[in-house]
């Protein structure tokens, strides 16, 4: 019987599941061509990869243990994203969106992913 291993490169942002993330070392998500948000169920930056960084022009020590719907994208404290993890407990979602916070409006793709009683909800950022 074979087995199939997935590697970094063959992950999408519509394809990369909560589990996958959740199993994945910091240097792993480092390594995905696109944004990765982790925050807790109290809304504080506990993942924040290097690709996101690198767009959004923010350094990931200063975001990482910051709220992340109330400073660093306040553009997200919103019914679209942020009440969305607070009303559905299970969430796989894909969504267009306009980024506007400190930069000039960019349309991006997000993808909200959230499971009842996991740790952290995550928020993939496809620009």
């Amino acid at each position: 019987m074979e087995t199939s291993v997935v590697t970094i490169a063959q992950l999408s942002f519509d394809t990369i599941d909560l589990a996958e993330l959740e199993a994945m070392a910091e240097g792993e998500r480092d390594g995905l061509p696109f944004g990765v948000v982790g925050v807790d169920h109290q809304g504080t930056t506990q993942v924040y990869n290097r690709t996101e960084a690198a767009m959004a022009g923010l350094d990931r020590e200063s975001v990482l243990g910051s709220g992340f719907f109330e400073t660093v994208a306040q553009c997200m404290n919103n019914f679209m994203v942020a009440q969305r993890f607070e009303d559905e407990p299970t969430l796989d979602e894909i969504i267009p969106y306009v980024l506007t916070l400190r930069m000039r409006p960019t349309r991006v793709r997000l993808r909200l992913l959230a499971r009842a009683g996991a740790p952290l909800r995550f928020i993939l950022i496809e620009r």
